[in-house]
C-alpha cells in the first residue's frame, strides 16, 4: 500500500469553495484542510470511524472535552463518530458536528480520486474561543497528518476502529 504526502491549506480563503460549501456553520472563524493521497479505499463514514473510532480515545477526550469543552455523546451509536454527531453526508463526504459554550465545530471527511481529506471548521461563539483555539490549532495542525496516515493504515489492513491504539 502506498501512502503519500499530506497537503494542507489553512485559512478560510485557502479552502476550495466546493469544500467550504459542505460546512454547516453560518460563519467560519477558522478552517483548515488536510489531504492525503492513498490507495486505501473506504466510504466516508468508514474513514471517519478509522480516523476517530466509535468513541473518543483518552487523548481526544482531553482535547475535545477538557480543552475545548465540546459536548460529546457517550457510547457507541450509528448517529455519532467518537461522540460527534453525524450532521450530514453525501456520496463522497461526511460531516461531524460538536459544540461547546465557546465554539461550534465541524469535521469534514471527503474521499475522491485516491485521496482522503479532513477539514476542520470552527465558529467562535464566545470571545474566549479566540483565545483558546489559536494556540491549540498549532498542535492540531502538527497532529492531523499523522492521524490521517494512521487511519489509512487501518483502512488498508481492515482493522476495525475499536482496535485502534490510543495515541
Amino acid at each position: 500500500m502506498t501512502i503519500g504526502l499530506v497537503d494542507s491549506a489553512v485559512g478560510t480563503h485557502h479552502i476550495p469553495a466546493s469544500v467550504r460549501a459542505l460546512c454547516s456553520l453560518p460563519t467560519v472563524d477558522y478552517a483548515d484542510l488536510f489531504t492525503l493521497r492513498t490507495e486505501a479505499t473506504a466510504t466516508p463514514e468508514q474513514w471517519a470511524r478509522a480516523t476517530f473510532g466509535d468513541v473518543p480515545s483518552v487523548a481526544e477526550l482531553v482535547i475535545w472535552r477538557g480543552v475545548l469543552g465540546l459536548r460529546l455523546s457517550r457510547g457507541r451509536s450509528p448517529d455519532t463518530v467518537a461522540g460527534w454527531q453525524i450532521d450530514g453526508r453525501g456520496d463522497d463526504w461526511i460531516r461531524l458536528r460538536a459544540a461547546s459554550w465557546l465554539l461550534t465545530a465541524n469535521l469534514l471527511l471527503q474521499t475522491a480520486d485516491g485521496r482522503v481529506s479532513l477539514g476542520t471548521f470552527l465558529r467562535y461563539d464566545r470571545r474566549l474561543g479566540h483565545g483558546v483555539w489559536p494556540p491549540s490549532s498549532a498542535v492540531h495542525r502538527r497532529l492531523v497528518p499523522g492521524v490521517l496516515r494512521a487511519a489509512a493504515g487501518r483502512v488498508a489492513t481492515g482493522f476495525p476502529p475499536a482496535d485502534r491504539p490510543i495515541p
